[in-house]
C-alpha cells in the first residue's frame, strides 16, 4: 500500500485518540454494600462507556479487579450470587477435603487457641482468608502471566493500609488476586497479608475511595462510586466496638470528603441500610447502583460519542477447562516435604487440572493448619504448564483446644488437646488429649505424614468406666465392673484421596476388669480379667461423610483384622474369679463398620448402619467376646452399641447388628430421629439355617441438635423383647 495513502487513513485515528476523553472509574470499599458498583458498571456499558483506568479499595477493589481482566457486569453479578460470603470469609473447607488425620482426631473439640512461645494467643483474623484467595486465583487465571497491572486489558490498582506504620500503600504490581485479597483484608476478619515485607490489611482505612491515584494516571473524566457509610451520632455509640469503630472511621470519612472534590461524576448510592455484611441483599444492592446511575444516562451518552476508538476486551469465559500439568515447583516450605504438599494435594507431574481442581486441592492443605498462605499461578510450559506454588508456613506450630462432654455411661468430661507440629520430623503431628472428669483417660496420636510416601505413627490410649455388666456367661446377675484397658499401637499406613487409609501394625493391650460386689477373702475386689496382648492388625477405613454431626451424604466403612498372638493371661488364672479362669488360646476377630447416608429435598435423611464381628480360633476366656447394648460412640475394644438394651446385655464370639435412621430437619441444626436396630449374638452367627435366629430389635425416638459444643441429643429407648425403657441423653462431641 502506498505509503501517503497509509498515513492518511491512520492520522485521523492517531488524532481522534489523542483527542478523545480518558474515562478513569474510582470504585470506594464498603463491604457488601460495594454490590452497587455493578449496577453502576451495567449501566455504563448500556451508555457504551469505556473505562481506560479503574481503581479501588476493598470490594471496590474486587469488583474494579474483574472488570479490569475483562468480566462484564453480568458476569461479576453471576459471580457474586454464587459465592458464599459468610463461608469465604470463616475460611470453611468441606469435609471432603480435610486430611485423614483431620476427621479421625481433630474434629472433636470446641475450641482452638494458638500456643505461641509460652503464650496462650488468639487468631489475627476470623480465618487466614485462603479460600478467598483460591477464588480471586481462580477468576483472575486469564491474567496470571501479569504481573504490571497497568498491562491489564484494563490497567488497574487498589490501596492497601501498612499495619505497622499506618501508610497508604499504592499496588500496581506483582500477583493481582494477592494485591486484591490484602486491599480487602477487613481487620479482625481476615489476616493481614504480608507483600514486599509489608504487613497489609484492608486499604479502606487510609484511602478508602483512592481518587487522588486516579487524578495522578492522566485521565480526563473521573468518574466515582462511593458506598462507604457515615459517622454514627451518639445514640448508637453504645459499646466498646461501636466507639472504636467511630473512632477508626474519622481519617477514612476526613478523607473521602476531599476526594469527592477531585471527581468529575460523583455516585453514592442509597445503600447505608445495609451493612458491610448484607450479602443476602445482593439484588437489592445492584439495583440501587442501577437507580444512581440512571440520571446520569445523557452524560455517559455524550462522553460514549466521544470515545470513537474503542479497545476490544477480551471475553471471559467461565467453562472449566483442563490443562497438563507439566512440572510443578514448589517454593517456601522447610518443615513440610515435596511428597507431604503433593500427597495432600493429590497431584503430580503429568495429572491434568484445572483452576477450579487446584483451589479445591489446595483446601486439604488448608486444613492442616500447618500454612499461612499459599498461593499458586500457571505459566506456559514445555506440553502444557508449569504450576509454581509459594507456601508460607504458618509460625504457630501448637494448639490447645477444649471440649466438653456428658454421657450416662462416662458421665461428665472436660477435653484439653495439645497440638503439636513438627515435634522431632518433617511432616509429623502429635495430638494428645485429656479428659479431666468422672472418667480420667487419655489418648495420644504421633504421625508422620509422608505423603505419596508410605506413613507411620504411634498411639497410647488409656480408657475405662464403671457400669453394671454381665462380664461372662457364669455371672449369674450383673456386676458392677471397673473396666480399664492400657492400648499403645506402633502402625505404618497409606491415605488415598484424604478420604481412604489402609494399613497395618502391632498392638498391646492391658486389661483389668474387677468388682467390689464379690470380695476375696481378704476383703479385697475381685479380678475378673488381668492380662496383656500383644496382637497385629490391619486396617481399611473410608471416610465420605460431609458433616461430622448429622451427616446428610456419604458413606462410613471401618473393617479390620487382629491376631491375637501373645498373653501372660496363663500365669494369672489362678488370681480370676472361679468361672473368669479360661487360659488363652491363640485367636483372631474380623469385623467392621458401614455406613451411608442420603437426604431427600434437604430435610428427610435415611441412614444406614451394619455391623458385624466374628471371632476364629477358641477364645474361651469370653474377654474379647464382641458385647452389644446401650448407646455410645466412644465404645472401646468390642463393646457395640444396641438401642433398647443395657450395655453388654447380649455377648458371644460374633455378632450381626443393622440399623436404620430417619432424621427429619425441623429446624436449622435441630432435627427429629427415629431409629430401629436390630441385633443378633452367637458362637457362630453364619452358622447355617440360623441367620435371623433369635434376633433382638430396639428403637430409639430422640431430638437433636448441632452446636458449637458438638451434639446435644435425648432419645427414648424401648424394645419389643422386654418391657424396660430407657432415656439417653447426650451432650458434645464423642471422646
Amino acid at each position: 500500500m502506498n505509503k501517503k495513502l497509509l498515513f492518511a487513513l491512520i492520522f485521523p485515528l492517531v488524532l481522534f485518540a489523542q483527542n478523545q476523553p480518558k474515562v478513569g472509574l474510582v470504585l470506594s470499599g464498603g463491604g457488601a454494600k460495594g454490590f452497587a458498583h455493578i449496577g453502576v458498571l451495567r449501566e455504563l456499558e448500556k451508555a457504551g462507556v469505556q473505562v481506560d483506568y479503574i481503581g479501588g479499595t476493598s470490594m471496590g477493589a474486587i469488583i474494579g479487579g474483574l472488570y479490569a481482566v475483562g468480566y462484564n457486569s453480568y458476569q461479576i453479578e453471576e459471580i457474586i450470587k454464587d459465592t458464599d460470603f459468610m463461608s469465604l470469609l470463616q475460611d470453611k473447607v468441606p469435609r471432603r477435603e480435610k486430611t485423614y488425620f483431620e476427621k479421625a482426631f481433630v474434629e472433636k473439640h470446641a475450641i482452638s487457641l494458638p500456643f505461641n512461645k509460652g503464650t496462650i494467643g488468639l487468631p489475627l483474623g476470623l480465618s487466614k482468608g485462603q479460600n478467598a484467595l483460591n477464588l480471586l486465583t481462580e477468576l483472575l487465571s486469564s491474567v496470571d502471566d501479569v504481573n504490571d497491572f497497568t498491562k491489564l486489558p484494563i490497567p488497574f490498582y487498589c490501596i492497601g493500609t501498612d499495619i505497622e506504620t499506618g501508610g497508604e500503600v499504592l499496588l500496581e504490581k506483582g500477583s493481582l488476586p494477592l494485591a486484591i485479597r490484602a486491599s480487602s483484608s477487613f481487620p479482625t476478619l481476615l489476616n493481614p497479608v504480608e507483600i514486599d515485607n509489608r504487613l497489609l490489611v484492608d486499604g479502606g482505612v487510609v484511602n478508602n475511595f483512592p481518587v487522588d491515584i486516579m487524578k495522578k494516571k492522566g485521565v480526563d473524566i473521573i468518574i466515582g462510586v462511593n458506598v462507604q457509610g457515615q459517622l454514627s451520632n451518639r445514640n448508637k455509640l453504645s459499646s466498646v466496638t461501636t466507639i472504636l469503630g467511630q473512632i477508626i472511621n474519622f481519617q477514612m470519612y476526613r478523607k473521602s470528603d476531599e476526594q469527592i472534590k477531585l471527581v468529575n461524576i460523583y455516585m453514592r448510592p442509597k445503600v447505608l441500610e445495609y451493612t458491610v455484611t448484607s450479602f443476602e441483599d445482593c439484588e437489592a444492592i445492584i439495583a440501587e447502583g442501577i437507580k444512581e446511575a440512571k440520571p446520569h444516562k445523557s452524560t455517559f451518552e455524550n462522553i460514549a460519542k466521544q470515545q470513537i476508538i474503542k479497545r476490544e476486551l477480551p471475553k471471559i469465559s467461565q467453562k472449566v477447562n483442563e490443562f497438563l500439568v507439566d512440572r510443578i515447583i514448589i517454593n517456601g516450605n522447610k518443615n513440610y516435604t515435596r511428597n507431604y504438599i503433593l500427597g495432600k494435594l493429590q497431584l503430580k507431574e503429568g495429572d491434568y487440572a484445572s483452576y477450579k481442581d487446584i483451589s479445591r486441592k489446595i483446601n486439604t492443605l488448608t486444613a492442616t493448619n500447618n500454612f499461612e498462605r499459599i498461593d499458586y499461578h500457571f505459566e506456559k510450559s514445555f506440553k502444557g504448564k508449569k504450576l509454581t506454588l509459594t507456601i508460607k508456613e504458618d509460625k504457630v506450630k501448637t494448639y490447645l483446644r477444649l471440649g466438653l462432654h456428658y454421657d450416662l455411661l462416662y458421665e461428665s468430661g472436660i477435653l484439653l488437646n495439645y497440638n503439636h507440629k513438627k515435634v522431632l520430623f518433617q511432616n509429623d503431628e502429635l495430638s494428645a488429649d485429656i479428659v479431666i472428669g468422672d472418667n480420667i483417660r487419655y489418648d495420644l496420636q504421633y504421625f508422620v505424614d509422608n505423603g505419596f510416601l508410605t506413613s507411620y505413627g504411634f498411639s497410647s490410649r488409656y480408657n475405662g468406666f464403671s457400669s453394671n455388666i454381665l462380664f461372662n456367661n457364669n455371672n449369674v446377675d450383673r456386676l458392677n465392673i471397673e473396666y480399664k484397658d492400657f492400648t499403645n499401637r506402633l502402625f505404618m499406613q497409606t491415605t488415598i484421596d484424604k478420604k481412604f487409609g489402609f494399613g497395618f501394625g502391632l498392638e498391646s493391650k492391658a486389661i483389668k476388669a474387677k468388682t467390689e460386689t464379690i470380695l476375696t477373702n481378704e476383703g479385697k475386689e475381685t479380678y475378673l480379667e488381668k492380662s496383656h496382648y500383644l496382637n497385629s492388625f490391619v486396617f481399611l477405613r473410608l471416610d465420605t461423610f460431609n458433616k461430622t454431626m448429622f451427616p446428610t451424604k456419604g458413606f462410613y466403612a471401618d473393617v479390620g483384622f487382629k491376631w491375637y498372638m501373645l498373653s501372660d493371661r496363663n500365669d494369672k488364672l489362678s488370681q480370676f474369679l472361679e468361672g473368669s479362669n479360661e487360659p488363652f488360646n491363640q485367636f483372631s476377630q474380623i469385623g467392621g463398620k458401614i455406613s451411608a447416608a442420603f437426604t431427600l429435598k434437604d430435610k428427610l435423611t435415611f441412614q444406614y448402619i451394619s455391623e458385624a464381628g466374628y471371632t476364629l480360633g477358641e477364645e474361651k476366656s469370653q474377654v474379647f467376646d464382641y458385647r452389644l447394648g446401650s448407646y455410645n460412640k466412644n465404645f472401646i475394644n468390642n463393646f457395640i452399641s444396641l438401642y433398647g438394651y443395657e450395655i453388654a446385655s447380649l455377648s458371644d464370639q460374633s455378632f450381626l447388628k443393622s440399623e436404620f435412621d430417619i432424621r427429619y430437619k425441623v429446624l436449622d441444626k435441630h432435627y427429629a430421629t427415629f431409629t430401629v436396630n436390630f441385633g443378633r449374638v452367637a458362637e457362630n452367627v453364619f452358622e447355617k439355617g440360623s441367620l435371623f435366629k433369635d434376633t433382638k430389635t430396639g428403637c430409639a425416638l430422640g431430638y437433636g441438635v448441632e452446636t458449637l459444643l458438638g451434639p446435644i441429643e435425648l432419645k427414648y429407648s424401648w424394645s419389643p423383647d422386654h418391657s424396660q425403657k430407657y432415656w439417653l441423653f447426650n451432650l458434645g462431641f464423642w471422646f
